[in-house]
């Protein structure tokens, strides 16, 4: 009878562990469709699936701190799989759509998104043990992602943006630059207000889903746009307040 509670509780144990790494796998599968989509020209498509990414990136995480299965193998994954999904898949995303006909300088253009987004992943995987909760250093990868997600479903409502192939490609670098840059971005995960209203946080998620299920081609550009402009007004009024809060990063090299 004991070895058989035993037994169970170890196939439960297992299958803990492998519900978040499903997500993560579903999170990159939706990453190399989206980037077949983009080959095939429908962007539509491949913008809806790097979104559906997206959600399951943010409950991949959650389900391993749920279920106490959080390790390093799940840490790398992760990050192996949003560099598929939001590194290389908007990268052929806005090559494809925009920035073919610059040539050479368009693929330098897409890799740099590419090479950026990665060159994010290794530094916060690498200060992962002093990382702030309060502050992303840098914009998360998944936010350059939906950045260019949000812009390229504007140019399927607006047709003249598609005419505008160097403002793409400005637009790609600055969100390039901002992912491997020291701005803080806030992170939401100890936010005092939202734990002491939730239920108006919940309805105000309720009210942005809607919005998105109508307006899905305006919303994820005004919701990624918004929250960049918020963190960069932020930390261009607060320097004297912010200009210390990634020193860890410092002490780390210094030791």
């Amino acid at each position: 009878m004991e070895n058989n509670l035993e037994h169970e509780k170890r196939e439960a144990r297992k299958l803990a562990f492998f519900l978040p790494n499903t997500f993560t796998a579903l999170n990159m599968a939706c990453g190399f469709i989206s980037s077949l989509f983009s080959f095939q020209g429908d962007f539509h498509s491949a913008c809806m699936i790097l979104i559906l990414g997206a959600i399951f990136d943010s409950v991949d995480g959650r389900v391993a701190r749920l279920t106490g299965t959080q390790s390093a193998f799940g840490e790398q994954f992760d990050s192996l799989s949003d560099a598929v999904s939001f590194g290389f898949a908007p990268a052929v995303l806005i090559y494809q759509k925009f920035l073919i006909p610059l040539g050479r300088a368009g693929i330098v253009i897409s890799f740099i998104f590419l090479l950026c987004g990665a060159l994010r992943l290794a530094r916060f995987n690498a200060n992962i043990d002093r990382v702030t909760s309060h502050y992303f250093q840098g914009l998360p990868i998944p936010g350059g992602a939906m950045a260019i997600v949000g812009y390229v479903l504007l140019s399927l409502e607006f047709d003249w943006m598609n005419q505008l192939t160097f403002a793409a490609a400005i637009y790609s670098i600055f969100f390039s630059l901002l992912m491997i840059s020291n701005i803080p971005f806030y992170s939401f995960k100890n936010a005092t207000w939202a734990k002491e209203h939730k239920k108006a946080v919940l309805f105000f998620i309720f009210v942005i889903l809607g919005l998105m299920f109508v307006y899905e081609y305006l919303m994820v550009s005004f919701i990624m746009w918004t929250y960049v402009a918020g963190c960069l007004l932020y930390f261009f009024t607060h320097k004297g307040e912010l200009k210390n809060v990634f020193e860890w990063s410092n002490e780390k090299d210094a030791d």
